[in-house]
Parts: C-alpha cells; structure tokens; sequence
C-alpha cells in the first residue's frame, strides 16, 4: 500500500532513490511481486534496518502490525502480476475505514497520496 500513495518523501536518500525505483517497476506489466513477512526490497534501504529489523522495537512492532493488517488479507504464498496485485489493493481498501488500523499508526500518512485519496472520497 506504500507504494501506490509514496510521492517522494523518504528516511534519506538511498531509500527515496530505492523506493522511486521499485514504485516505477510496479506499474510495468512484467514485473511479479512476491510477499514477505520479513524485511522485503523497500526495507533493504531503510537506514533504520539492522539485522533485518529495524533498530527501534516499538516502531519494528508497528510496521510489523501495518504490514500483518494488509497480509491478513492476501494469499502470500502467491506470486502476483503486479498490475493485478495493486488492483486487489484498491479493492480491497477502497475507504478511509479500511485503513483506519493501518495508516493511521504510519509516520506518513499526512503525506501519502493513497491515504489523502481515501481521506477526500469520503
């Protein structure tokens, strides 16, 4: 879901750079997205990652509870084409509700175009 709502901002910037890159390639047809619960490739350039974690516990907590919340709700144990994956997303959370538990604990959300999205088709 930080994909589709990311527009630049970033913990510094090999992250954003990384983030830019791998937002671009979830847009292309060919691309397939397989899902993790661990540190996946947005993670790999997050200077707060050490030994696949980040450094703070009760931060490392939240990002795992937000990333459970949206896991809970696919298959991964599937490989996604990415298009379709990024479709179910927005079928999956098309309201502002249906993010409560996930966005609104995030450090971004006042600048994430997918929450702000949300937040103005109410």
């Amino acid at each position: 879901m930080c994909l589709k709502g990311f527009q630049g901002y970033g913990y510094d910037e090999d992250f954003t750079k990384n983030m830019t890159e791998i937002n671009s390639k979830r847009k292309l047809e060919s691309t397939t997205v397989s899902l993790t619960t661990s540190a996946d490739d947005i993670c790999q350039k997050c200077p707060n990652l050490k030994d696949g974690f980040c450094e703070d516990p009760l931060h490392n907590e939240r990002i795992v509870q937000m990333d459970s919340e949206v896991l809970n709700k696919l298959d991964i144990s599937k490989e996604y084409d990415s298009l379709e994956l990024f479709e179910k997303i927005d079928e999956i959370f098309s309201t502002k509700e249906s993010v409560s538990e996930i966005c609104f604990n995030c450090l971004w959300h006042e600048k994430c175009l997918f929450y702000q999205n949300l937040s103005n088709n109410r």
